[in-house]
């Protein structure tokens, strides 16, 4: 086939695709996740209106730092910070909900993009050579079909072109931590983690990531895990959601 023949074809490929795009948003217009609302052309998961809503912490910014101090003498780290407020009423509960449970990843990858994008003029991935997501035992990972944290983790490094690495692994699984207290969350968070590669750690400064911190027990416990295997590791810390 002549190359212009082939170009051709792909032109007439492609027009049909965006054909076929555009007429599955007029016939299925997609939605915003908060509001219901209709999305613009630019917009995915949820329209300008809410994204901006959103109610950010600003912790990054403060000398004393909420979610530094829940970390404080648990484990060494450089910094940390939750991007936005989250409870079950709130916006980003719904958004952490169709992100975890009702098969949208990509949520997770918009809503990384997001936080890199308003953090990276701080100055708050400075000096971050990899960025590490929390891992989930394989069992509830085949069950749920995917880790939402790994999405997350690659919207950030889609805004901050660092690389993402999988060196934690959950070694056991663990009963959900909604509904428990910090002590029965410590307890039930002990020695789920391990690092597969230390060196790969050793002299590293990276970014571990997860998508909502509550008690903060289980960022500890892979915080601690990552420290055992790889003592000259330097952690930082980004959540998407953080509860005060």
């Amino acid at each position: 086939m002549r190359p212009n023949t082939a170009h051709r074809k792909n032109d007439r490929t492609m027009s049909l695709l965006h054909w076929l795009h555009d007429l599955l948003n007029f016939a299925l217009p997609a939605r915003c996740h908060i509001c219901d609302a209709s999305l613009a052309p630019h917009e995915r998961f949820v329209c300008t209106h809410c994204l901006n809503a959103l109610p950010r912490t600003g912790f990054h910014r403060r000398r004393l730092n909420p979610m530094e101090e829940r970390f404080a003498g648990h484990f060494p780290f450089i910094k940390a910070t939750g991007f936005l407020f989250y409870n079950r009423e709130s916006p980003l509960s719904s958004l952490m909900q169709d992100l975890k449970y009702r098969k949208f990843p990509d949520i997770g990858t918009m809503l990384g993009q997001l936080a890199a994008t308003e953090l990276f003029p701080t100055g708050f991935f400075n000096d971050i050579e990899l960025i590490v997501p929390m891992p989930m035992h394989f069992h509830k990972e085949a069950r749920r079909g995917y880790n939402q944290t790994h999405y997350i983790a690659e919207g950030i490094s889609r805004a901050t072109s660092i690389p993402v690495s999988y060196p934690l692994k959950a070694i056991r699984g663990h009963r959900t931590q909604t509904s428990l207290s910090r002590e029965e969350r410590l307890r039930n968070t002990s020695g789920i983690f391990a690092v597969k590669d230390p060196a790969l750690l050793n002299d590293k400064d990276i970014l571990l990531v997860d998508d909502v911190c509550t008690t903060g027990a289980t960022i500890s416990e892979a915080g601690s895990a990552i420290i055992a295997a790889a003592p000259s590791c330097r952690i930082h810390i980004l959540t998407i959601g953080v509860t005060f």
